[in-house]
């Protein structure tokens, strides 16, 4: 049903002119036919609705949409129930409106569903999860919300129209996934997203995970050592495959080694947090000190932290490792 649109509400008068209509409707129980009793509250289901809605009544602030995020902004990174959502909205599809600002907006909504299914494969962010939002997040339910960033993704839209042209072509859920991150190669995408492009079916996040670790694309969380990124938040790097020697690195041992590197080259000391627009280093990865084909294994001691520019350099046979450290040749 449309919403009418209205002047600010005067809540205690609403509130008391709604304790009339269901004084009226208790005054019924007993004497009218059920019709007459569902009537009867027509009105005063009307009344709550628009005393719910009016709770917001901020400058701008002029749909049920606008209420919405409103109230998620007062919130940030509180679990948010849809029954909450119902009352400020003052709409019977409130939910579509959370979507419309998750998927097109570019809010950082996340659904406990879709928190839930992150967890399933990344067990060991549960702490840093409670910390963040205060409640165990193995408890969230699917109708609860959360607003995990304040600031808006002006390139929601864009995504919009790529996630909707590929959800509709044939096909399983990991090529599709893969194609949409290689589309925004270097850009962050959330989980949100990649759930929608998997029609809400939980193997989502089982094949994000194969993507990374069986099949060598360079997608990280912040479970991998991307401190940068939040919950629930995926980057595909690189558009390229790791050799396949690469991809049995586990995540345990390449956490390990990007910590001992303090998150930066080995060679020149470039960080994530030196990223410029202008700067040709944009990533940081790992490199064998003795090759793979030589014998070198997948250990702490024998993987290292490069810049992208100086492990190609290392590849090109410009850079080489010695007892001494990096030399250049």
């Amino acid at each position: 049903m449309a919403r009418r649109s209205r002047a600010a509400i005067d809540l205690p008068k609403q509130a008391s002119d709604i304790k009339q209509l269901l004084d009226t409707f208790l005054e019924r129980i007993e004497h009218d036919d059920l019709r007459e009793q569902v009537l009867s509250l027509v009105p005063a289901f009307h009344a709550l609705r628009d005393l719910g809605s009016g709770l917001i009544n901020e400058e701008g602030v002029t749909s049920a949409r606008d209420r919405i995020l409103a109230y998620f902004c007062k919130y940030p990174r509180v679990v948010i129930d849809g029954d909450e959502l119902l009352v400020v909205s003052g709409i019977g599809e409130w939910a579509r409106r959370v979507r419309e600002l998750r998927v097109e907006f570019g809010w950082r909504i996340y659904t406990g569903a879709t928190l839930v299914d992150v967890i399933d494969e990344n067990p060991e962010i549960l702490v840093e999860l409670k910390a963040a939002i205060g409640i165990d997040a193995a408890d969230l339910k699917p109708s609860q919300y959360i607003l995990m960033k304040e600031t808006q993704d002006r390139d929601a839209a864009l995504r919009w129209n790529q996630l909707n042209t590929i959800r509709k072509k044939p096909g399983g859920v990991k090529s599709k996934l893969l194609e949409y991150l290689r589309l925004n190669v270097g850009r962050v995408v959330t989980g949100e997203e990649l759930r929608y492009l998997a029609r809400d079916r939980k193997e989502w996040a089982r094949r994000t995970r194969e993507l990374r670790t069986e099949d060598g694309w360079p997608i990280y969380t912040r479970m991998q050592g991307r401190s940068d990124l939040d919950v629930g938040e995926y980057l595909l790097e690189e558009d390229r495959q790791a050799p396949a020697h690469d991809r049995n690195i586990s995540d345990d041992v390449r956490v390990k080694v990007l910590v001992r590197d303090k998150f930066s080259c080995t060679f020149c000391g470039w960080k994530r947090d030196d990223l410029s627009r202008d700067d040709p280093r944009k990533f940081l990865e790992l490199h064998h000190l003795t090759e793979h084909v030589s014998g070198g294994e997948n250990t702490l001691g024998n993987l290292t932290t490069l810049c992208n520019v100086h492990h190609d350099q290392v590849h090109r046979g410009a850079l080489r490792w010695t007892d001494e450290g990096w030399i250049e040749d």
